[in-house]
């Protein structure tokens, strides 16, 4: 039985800005042959701004699934998908082509993986400005080293990721993830590459930057103890949400 929370928790009519994420109905598919595979079945869920979100599930639940959908990085075949106020998709099949989500991304949302993807052959400042030079924001590298300082890596600007630890490389996407101050950070399972005692330091600093910025969080993870140091729990399978709760120390 889906265990659900009272609309004044989670306020189902709230306004746009109020609002993260509001999904209905959400699907997606992918076709195998003349076989259409069902990954999300039909996701309704409202994540009002500034909440922090755990999605826990079993592997093959379709975690990753939902949150590329979640982030535009994957388009849903079926349903309503509004995300940071825009409308990723939409009433009577319409779904926004691959740049239009990539343009809708720009600056509205954060995204931190499991594999740090960051350009070998670029210093560490360098893989925090780029982007935002190339999304047009201002003065790109003195934010990037304001966010870099933030994270710790002040002393490491210069360092190219084969000469950082796998802690200072998360912390590098991080610091990429939240420089253009996104309103809704998305982390799949960001400590997956990394050792316990780096993964707690890894995230201790993610709530902790979250926090000072007031984003919404949107966290994958495996591990139950995480997931209670946020605000709600969702759990999933088979494609489809199966409980949605408080967390047990809300931060």
């Amino acid at each position: 039985m889906l265990d659900t929370m009272t609309a004044a928790d989670f306020p189902s009519d709230a306004g746009p800005d109020d609002t993260a994420i509001a999904a209905r109905g959400l699907m997606l598919s992918f076709r195998n042959g003349k076989v259409e595979v069902p990954i999300l079945k039909g996701i309704d869920l409202t994540v009002p701004t500034g909440q922090t979100v755990a999605l826990l599930g079993p592997s093959g639940s379709g975690k990753s699934s939902l949150m590329a959908v979640l982030s535009g990085l994957e388009r849903a075949t079926g349903g309503t998908l509004d995300v940071a106020g825009a409308q990723f998709a939409g009433a009577g099949g319409a779904v926004m082509g691959e740049d239009e989500l990539a343009a809708a991304r720009r600056g509205r949302i954060g995204i931190v993986l499991q594999a740090f993807h960051l350009l070998p052959t670029m210093s560490a400042l360098e893989n925090v400005a780029t982007p935002l030079e190339l999304a047009g924001m201002p003065d790109a590298f003195g934010r990037a080293r304001t966010e870099l300082e933030a994270v710790g890596l002040g002393h490491r600007l210069g360092h190219f990721p084969p000469q950082l630890s796998g802690g200072e490389q998360q912390r590098v996407a991080i610091a990429r993830a939240l420089a253009p101050r996104p309103a809704l950070i998305f982390a799949d399972e960001p400590t997956g590459n990394l050792d316990s005692a780096t993964g707690a330091e890894i995230i201790d600093l993610l709530f902790t930057r979250r926090g000072s910025s007031g984003a919404t969080l949107f966290l994958i993870t495996h591990d139950p103890a995480l997931a209670e140091r946020c605000q709600r729990v969702l759990e999933l399978a088979d494609g489809r949400i199966v409980s949605d709760r408080m967390g047990t120390s809300p931060l």
